[in-house]
């Protein structure tokens, strides 16, 4: 009957196992946060600005308003995408992209 007896399962090892996941999954996340700030050319902005920024968008329930901003994201996402693969088609379509979004971006969340 003693060979039938599986071994207990330690449950503190797993679980410190789990909080140090969950740590270098936090790290993670700040590290790809810094990374897409650089990427957006925000780390212009100053530290007031960016978190004044942020704040906005975080506080802004209408929903047009976030739709328009994720297909701004994923173009910017898909453009950076195309670039490694074709620099000169991301250059044709990144150009007018950027500037000219940049600018509605900030005029949009201050007419809000």
């Amino acid at each position: 009957m003693e060979d039938m007896m599986r071994k207990p399962r330690d449950f503190d090892a797993e679980l410190k196992a789990l909080e140090e996941k969950a740590r270098q999954i936090k790290v993670s996340k700040l590290q790809q946060l810094g990374e897409l700030v650089i990427a957006t050319g925000a780390d212009a902005l100053s530290a007031d600005e960016l978190a004044g920024a942020l704040i906005v968008l975080a506080e802004t329930k209408d929903a047009g308003k976030r739709e328009a901003w994720a297909k701004r994201g994923a173009a910017f996402f898909q453009g950076r995408s195309r670039r490694t693969a074709s620099a000169p088609d991301r250059d044709a379509g990144g150009a007018a992209t950027q500037p000219g979004g940049a600018p509605s971006a900030s005029g949009g969340a201050g007419a809000s």
